[in-house]
């Protein structure tokens, strides 16, 4: 049996007591792949349709794109601050528990382990599958069936890669963040030939019918930032990165500038290249880009916006299931799912609970819907994280903070969360609220299953023997055990 034990020192090498835990693998190349991979997924291949229908012009698109890319980058250095004070896996979890106390850390944790996470992966997962199978039945639409029977074979494939090995997992990130570079390269080489070959048309009057009202432009930074989601991603693994406090910003710093810069010159190439019509028109605006510039070799794009799924997939499955693993370790979870494979100290029970969820939403019938609803919730659960950076400034001034970020960056942060939790609710009512419905129906189900500590003894004994089967089941290391281990 394979056991790691590791000590704790002042350089942010461990942030949890003794005891088993995962191994410290993730280098600084790893951090920039993850958040890199994470981040350019299917957003970059559909997402310029929502931000241009929002805002109304192609002008305003692109200034969309670029303050996207500067709050997202505001916000992952407000995290930064948050990850190396607080270094432990599970990101936002872990700092609202540390700010607010438990039942606000079990709400966030309650949306991401129902809607947020398992949706997102389902969605990534399907348009992997249908971009994948559509080219083999031509102008016909790919049978559904077929598209969630691939989509269901790549998570559990997805999903044994990670409970086998670390290292594996970020190989296969690695490999897909440069093939998804690759086809974004293609995109901008192709409309910057188009451009200087004197088709400059669609930039003669860039900010015409241009909507000013607040409501549309939170609603088309929503469509840019879930183009951006996963800034934030890294934190849930800082355990397992090597030397976290200098690692993180710098997997930050270079990751996020680099992004910012591929999106907006690819959203400039299908400027360039489709007109306003066009763009609106399309459901997937780079196979329609395809079309238009690649000729005979335009059945690539189909492989390209797979290869970027895939690879976002891999890391948000890598990512998210550390989430999961900290909740149950905090007891927010069945405390199986807290359990570590002893022989490759990876969380495969919080991966497969993670796994079957993610499964069962692939029949749910229309899965967009909810992702609508969870967009609010997602914003204002990171703006009561900021908000816990900035309370955590004044309750603990002491606290060691090996990165402490100006008070501008978190304040204004703050105040554009605030605009997009706000404005969205005249535009959209029916989301906002069901969005909040979601929130508030977990505080039942944390005073049922957390606050009543003087359980019946058959409900408890029942509790046990399912923990107990799962540590057998998996080979995993029970909490008990661990915590006897120094």
């Amino acid at each position: 049996m394979s056991k790691t034990k590791e000590k704790s020192d002042d350089s942010g090498e461990n942030s949890s007591e003794g005891g088993f835990k995962m191994k410290k693998e993730l280098t600084l190349i790893d951090g920039v792949s993850i958040i890199v991979g994470v981040i350019v997924g299917s957003g970059i291949f559909v997402s310029p349709k929502g931000v241009l229908m929002y805002s109304g012009s192609m002008g305003m698109a692109i200034i969309v794109w670029i303050l996207s890319g500067i709050l997202s980058m505001l916000g992952a250095l407000c995290y930064a601050e948050l990850g190396t004070m607080i270094p432990k896996s599970g990101g936002d979890y872990a700092y609202i528990m540390e700010a607010f106390g438990p039942l606000p850390a079990f709400l966030y944790l309650w949306v991401a382990l129902l809607i947020l996470v398992p949706t997102g992966n389902a969605i990534t997962a399907m348009t992997f599958a249908q971009y994948i199978i559509q080219p083999f039945w031509g102008d016909c639409k790919a049978p559904v069936e077929a598209v969630r029977l691939l989509a269901a074979a790549t998570i559990c494939g997805l999903t044994l890669i990670n409970c086998y090995n670390v290292k594996c997992v970020t190989r296969v990130t690695d490999t897909f963040t440069a093939t998804k570079i690759f086809a974004l390269i293609i995109i901008v080489i192709a409309g910057i030939v188009h451009i200087f070959t004197g088709h400059s048309d669609n930039f003669q009057t860039p900010m015409e019918n241009t909507n000013w009202d607040p409501s549309h432009i939170a609603l088309s930074f929503y469509s840019g930032l879930f183009s951006y989601s996963g800034w934030n991603y890294l934190n849930y693994v800082t355990e397992e990165l090597k030397n976290p406090y200098k690692n993180l910003p710098r997997a930050i710093c270079i990751s996020m500038p680099v992004v910012t810069v591929i999106y907006v010159v690819t959203n400039i190439a299908y400027f360039a290249v489709l007109t306003r019509n066009d763009i609106l028109a399309s459901d997937a605006v780079a196979i329609t880009f395809g079309d238009k510039m690649l000729g005979f070799a335009s059945f690539l794009m189909p492989v390209f916006v797979a290869c970027a799924t895939f690879g976002s997939l891999n890391g948000a499955i890598f990512a998210s299931s550390r989430l999961f693993f900290v909740g149950a370790r905090n007891g927010h979870l069945p405390r199986a799912i807290s359990l570590i494979d002893v022989k490759r100290l990876t969380p495969v029970p919080s991966l497969v609970f993670m796994g079957i969820i993610t499964l069962a939403l692939l029949m749910a019938g229309d899965v967009y819907a909810l992702i609508t609803y969870v967009q609010f919730v997602e914003a204002l659960f990171i703006t009561i994280s900021v908000l816990g950076l900035l309370y955590m400034r004044y309750k603990m001034p002491n606290a060691k903070r090996p990165i402490k970020v100006n008070y501008m960056l978190p304040i204004t942060f703050l105040i554009i969360c605030a605009f997009l939790v706000i404005f969205p609710c005249h535009e959209s009512p029916v989301e906002v609220g069901v969005g909040v419905a979601i929130v508030f129906l977990g505080i039942p189900v944390y005073m049922v299953t957390i606050w009543w500590q003087n359980k019946p003894k058959w409900l408890q004994r029942l509790f046990d023997d399912f923990n107990d089967g799962c540590a057998k089941l998996f080979m995993c290391i029970p909490e008990e055990v661990r915590e006897n281990c120094d």
